[in-house]
């Protein structure tokens, strides 16, 4: 008995130092493949300045805000309805194009139904049906419904950026050797970067659909390697003064925050005043947010904004 005991326990060992060297394999591989190609110029992205806008004629900057359109690609589920609904009523107004795909069906809300339960392979189906159905559009913002976004901010960060290079940004994290751009904070990609994507899906050994790691990766990680193989690496999105964007927190997490680390410079320390994105929150803050940006305005104060963002033509824009 003791002999099928030890047996046993060496059958184990054995077979777990084989799946890590498989692991360890495979990690290699992606390193080596990876290598391959040339890696980004641009880790840290930032938004123009007003002194580089100001370098710009009237012409320029007008072409500018009137070719840079966002695609925004909504991931949502029928047992999150209220947030879909306040994002369908709020800041998604704002988008040039909102699609909203979804588990299943609602007969509530309009979406595209892929009927897939699971996140990733769900993930993968709405970024190939954004990017078959693309059009002229350029830029890609992929958001949960649980994320509220200034589009505008959004549009101002890539204004001058070429959506025919691989950009693939938002609030970049470190995993390991791992690169990747948070999901709850929203992920941002470029025409040549989606197209990448949605090549490389094709591969199942570098980006399977199921998976085939001895543990789930996050969808935003999974993102981050399927990318990897294609040389588009995770950088982050800066405001001119180097402030992240893209942010996993609420306003009012993000000032309590501030309130404890700077104390006598809470605005400052808090977060940009040119902020894409905000998460945390619930349906009705993400109203009071929509009010705070869009409608409430000190009388007699110009902010001098250089450029203007129209909103979609035929939309019931704020």
């Amino acid at each position: 008995m003791l002999s099928e005991g030890a047996h046993f326990m060496k059958g184990m060992v054995l077979g777990s130092l084989f799946c890590l060297l498989l692991a360890l394999l495979g990690s290699l591989r992606l390193g080596r493949e990876s290598g391959t190609v040339d890696h980004h110029l641009h880790h840290h992205v930032q938004a123009p300045s007003k002194d580089e806008l100001t370098r710009l004629s009237d012409s320029q900057m007008q072409e500018l805000s009137n070719q840079v359109q966002i695609s925004c690609i909504i991931m949502v589920q029928p047992k999150i309805l209220i947030y879909w609904a306040t994002a369908v009523n709020t800041w998604s107004k704002h988008c040039d194009k909102a699609v909203f795909y979804t588990s299943e069906s609602s007969k509530a809300l309009e979406a595209v139904d892929l009927n897939e339960k699971d996140d990733w392979a769900r993930l993968r189906k709405a970024l190939k049906h954004a990017y078959e159905n693309a059009g002229d559009l350029r830029w890609f913002f992929v958001a949960q419904a649980t994320t509220f976004a200034i589009v505008e901010n959004l549009k101002y960060l890539v204004l001058t950026k070429d959506p025919s290079e691989p950009f693939y940004l938002g609030n970049a994290m470190k995993s390991g050797e791992l690169e990747y751009v948070a999901y709850d904070s929203g992920i941002v990609l470029s025409y040549e970067a989606l197209k990448r994507l949605v090549h490389v899906f094709q591969d199942e050994d570098k980006c399977p659909e199921r998976g085939h790691a001895l543990w789930k990766l996050s969808d935003d990680k999974q993102l981050a390697v399927c990318l990897k193989y294609t040389g588009v690496f995770a950088e982050n999105g800066e405001d001119a003064q180097g402030k992240g964007l893209f942010n996993s927190k609420s306003v009012y997490s993000l000032i309590s925050d501030s309130m404890k680390a700077n104390p006598n410079n809470v605005v400052e320390g808090c977060c940009s005043d040119m902020a894409v994105t905000f998460n945390g929150m619930s349906p009705n803050q993400m109203q009071v947010m929509m009010f705070g940006v869009y409608r409430l305005r000190p009388y007699g104060h110009d902010f001098h904004d250089l450029l203007m963002f129209n909103p979609p033509e035929g939309s019931d824009n704020d």
